[in-house]
């Protein structure tokens, strides 16, 4: 954290309180309060945290008004393009992009951890079939602390390495056998001579009976979503990593802390709520009337997959996504899908309506990754374990930071009380 000499003077019943001010590299200026209780006796009122930083960080920024988003100070279209998955795993956890020798030396240990335990097979079994690949997901990553005792240690700076690329690892294939167990098919095994984005597809998609051939064109569309969807600074899972790591949880709880806060349709859940809304519509002559009501206050219908809490301009991954999107589906021959035909209109629909554009409502990440995940052939209830796998290595690089961070406190957010005050009890008879 950077330090000034900016100070804010609050003043309030006739007091004055200097409180010292910090420049970030990037981003507007920050006020520490976290003397403010101790020495004037109040505290903030910040619901959603939304003007409050709950920590320092080197490892992604936003500019939602500029539409731009940095991994390590690289933008993510230049990553998306350029780069691949695991090698942004790497530039994420250890803040430098790769040498040759480096890379190939973290996709083998990555490569080489993506087996699970064969006893965990048994944790799928135990849950009911229509469960819901999250479910499963959030079980069976929350008990990977009891198989793998030799990385819990917080304090052991290797046991937070060897936990770290156990997570990248294995959660493409929990995710799959999740997925494998809901439709009734056989798990099938991780193999060591696929790349991270086709074993994944091979594992969803590949039965015992015949051989499975991954296209590249899919695996690198594959690849883009899990990049773009690798870190978003702090969010709200990527925040209840950090809350649930404060109190010195192991790697695998907050992990599943985290899946658990991403399930939430607000968050992780938006692509699939878009792709459902789609299909509400049904048929492109039904968007002039969702469009309609899109516009009216009245009408708490809102479009889905457009707009962005944080970017006010156009969602930097969306663009990248879009790409994929007509690349995946070019591929797969898909014209005459109703759903994705609706996608389509809608998205020039509303790119060509001024109530949209001049609102900033643009199509974000969450409307084509949908889209490319139906034409690939998975159900909706597979995007957000998909999410989820992706922005794993997300919440391991801000679990590190903040298990090393000298500074680090348990988390502990005030609130402001509206209840009854001190009351004697009453016996039930005089009641």
């Amino acid at each position: 954290m950077s330090d000034t000499n900016k100070t804010a003077t609050l003043t309030f019943d006739g007091k004055s309180f200097e409180l010292p001010m910090h420049s970030p590299t990037a981003g507007p200026d920050v006020i520490d309060i976290r003397k403010l209780y101790g020495e004037a006796g109040v505290f903030t009122y910040d619901p959603g945290f939304t003007s409050t930083a709950a920590c320092d960080s080197t490892i992604t920024y936003i500019d939602g008004g500029k539409g731009e988003l940095l991994h390590r100070g690289y933008p993510i279209d230049q990553l998306a393009e350029k780069s691949h998955y695991l090698e942004v795993c790497y530039l994420l956890l250890y803040g430098e992009l790769p040498s040759a020798e480096q890379l190939e030396d973290f996709e083998t240990r990555v490569t080489r951890h993506t087996m699970i335990h064969e006893q965990m097979i048994n944790f799928f079994r135990g849950f009911r079939r229509d469960a819901h690949p999250m479910a499963v997901m959030v079980g069976v990553v929350g008990a990977m602390s009891a198989f793998y005792h030799d990385s819990t240690d917080v304090n052991d700076p290797w046991q937070r390495e060897v936990a770290s690329i156990r997570l990248i690892a294995k959660m493409p294939t929990i995710a799959a056998m999740a997925y494998k167990y809901t439709i009734g098919q056989p798990f099938v095994y991780p193999r060591n001579d696929c790349d991270y984005a086709s074993n994944f597809l091979r594992m969803c998609f590949a039965v015992p009976a015949e051989d499975y051939e991954v296209n590249p064109i899919l695996a690198r569309a594959m690849d883009r979503i899990f990049t773009l969807h690798a870190d978003h600074e702090q969010n709200a899972s990527t925040s209840t990593v950090r809350l649930a790591s404060s109190s010195g949880a192991n790697p695998f709880a907050c992990i599943a802390a985290g899946i658990a806060c991403l399930w939430g349709p607000a968050h992780g859940g938006a692509n699939q709520a878009c792709l459902e809304m789609l299909r509400e519509i049904g048929s492109p002559n039904r968007i002039p009337e969702y469009i309609e009501r899109a516009k009216d206050k009245n009408d708490p219908f809102r479009l889905m997959g457009f707009g962005h809490r944080v970017y006010k301009n156009f969602d930097p991954r969306a663009k990248v996504m879009k790409q994929s999107a007509d690349e995946v589906l070019d591929l797969l021959g898909i014209e005459n899908n109703p759903t994705l035909q609706v996608a389509k209109e809608l998205e020039a629909a509303a790119l060509a309506d001024p109530y949209f554009t001049e609102k900033k409502l643009f199509p974000n990440v969450d409307f084509y990754s949908g889209i490319i995940l139906e034409a690939m052939g998975f159900p909706t209830s597979m995007f957000t374990p998909i999410f989820a796998l992706s922005r794993t290595v997300g919440w391991v690089s801000q679990w590190k930071e903040m298990i090393a961070d000298p500074a680090m406190k348990i988390g502990r957010p005030r609130q402001l009380y509206q209840g009854e005050t001190m009351r004697d009890y009453v016996d039930i008879e005089n009641r």
